[in-house]
């Protein structure tokens, strides 16, 4: 074979150019302004802006899942394991909730109205077992991120459906996505597919790449 036909199309060297410069900020330290507060203090996180629009970011795939083929799957460390269609989510409790989003990159916006299933009453229906105290989500993309149990117990993390009163679109990770307002935004993993209840811990896509096992962003935990 000639190199030519090992050359990455155009969406992946996209793709691989976007990864590479979000890797790079992470050894650069870069938006770092040492500073942090607490939710009470402020509402705007140490070196955010605040935004109106909602920016689109992911790995260069946004993956188009049809409702009647779209599947969440529980696993690991629970006493009930479960596979849920598109109707089998719309049937368990639903909620709405406001929070803001804060993302890695500076951005934050106020005020989104999400639709969903709490992660409460989620967590009821699974029975996560005594000893499990790490979650990792994985993405129809490819994309994993991992949080704490406790951190995924919080009364405001939502698997969300809808935002400001309509279906979540493709881009931002729709049909389901996670909402966790308390960490940045890549934390609340898009295009959800199944969800692994585990005793140890197992860093995600970017924690892996230099970015903060936690993500808070009162603390500015951009970075590892």
């Amino acid at each position: 074979m000639s190199d030519e036909e090992y050359k990455p199309g155009l969406i992946g060297q996209i793709r691989d150019k976007l990864i590479a410069s979000k890797q790079q900020w992470a050894k650069d330290g870069r938006l770092l302004t040492g500073e942090t507060a607490t939710p009470n203090q402020r509402r705007l996180p140490p070196g955010q802006r605040l935004v109106r629009d909602w920016p689109v970011l992911d790995l260069g795939v946004q993956p188009n899942i049809l409702l009647d083929r779209w599947q969440l799957s529980v696993g690991g460390l629970v006493q009930n394991p479960v596979k849920l269609t598109w109707n089998d989510f719309l049937d368990l409790p639903q909620m709405d909730t406001v929070s803001d989003i804060h993302c890695v990159t500076a951005w934050s916006r106020y005020d989104n109205r999400w639709s969903g299933v709490l992660a409460s009453d989620f967590l009821r229906l699974v029975k996560p077992h005594a000893d499990a105290r790490h979650i990792v989500f994985q993405s129809y993309d490819g994309y994993a991120t991992n949080v704490t149990l406790e951190m995924f117990s919080a009364a405001d993390v939502l698997l969300a459906h809808s935002w400001d009163g309509a279906p979540l679109t493709r881009e931002h990770g729709g049909p389901v996505r996670i909402v966790m307002p308390k960490f940045y935004f890549w934390k609340s993993a898009k295009w959800i597919k199944h969800i692994a209840f585990l005793d140890r811990d197992a860093p995600g896509y970017w924690e892996v790449r230099g970015y903060h096992n936690t993500g808070n962003p009162w603390k500015e935990e951009r970075y590892g």
